[in-house]
């Protein structure tokens, strides 16, 4: 038979417990969510209509921005849409992770000024069912994020169009 003491001991260990993992699977809850507000394309769709293109529909992000998952040489990363950005621009852990080795140095004009990337050919780019081969892009390597921007190199090849809070790519075959 167990004292009050040992009982109480019990009862506060299973209390502390339970809220261990209460705050786990809360943070793991929010985590999700707050993925799901930075990325709201992770699983872009493709629908194909009667004018012989293939579509993706993208909804905008609670920043303002269009990000959505896609594929580098079949490998998955995330994209930043950006339609300022001359070319498809990766950070140096990304082009690491890829496996993708730099090219030639060539100066680029940012935000931050004059910097140095290396060029690369990327053997493969996708969004959803949209895909291109043989994309120019650019290690750079003061590049801090872990999105991919897709710049013009690969967004001049494709149509879109903004309306609302959505951003419709459209390849026609």
């Amino acid at each position: 038979m167990q004292n009050p003491k040992e009982h109480k001991s019990i009862a506060l260990t299973m209390t502390i417990l339970a809220w261990a993992v209460f705050l786990v699977l809360a943070v793991v809850y929010f985590n999700d969510v707050f993925e799901k507000q930075h990325n709201p394309n992770q699983a872009p769709s493709t629908t194909y209509s009667a004018e012989n293109s293939r579509e993706v529909v993208l909804q905008r992000n609670r920043y303002g921005h269009y990000v959505t998952t896609g594929r580098i040489n079949g490998k998955a990363v995330t994209f930043l849409l950006d339609t300022g950005a001359t070319g498809v621009a990766l950070s140096d852990t990304t082009a690491r992770r890829l496996g993708l080795k730099r090219g030639r140095p060539f100066q680029t004009s940012t935000a931050n000024g004059i910097s140095t990337s290396y060029a690369v050919k990327l053997d493969s780019v996708s969004v959803g069912a949209i895909a291109l081969q043989d994309v120019p892009a650019g290690i750079s390597p003061g590049l801090g994020m872990d999105e991919v921007l897709l710049g013009m190199s690969f967004l001049k090849h494709i149509e879109f169009t903004q309306r609302g809070n959505k951003l419709i790519l459209r390849q026609y075959l």
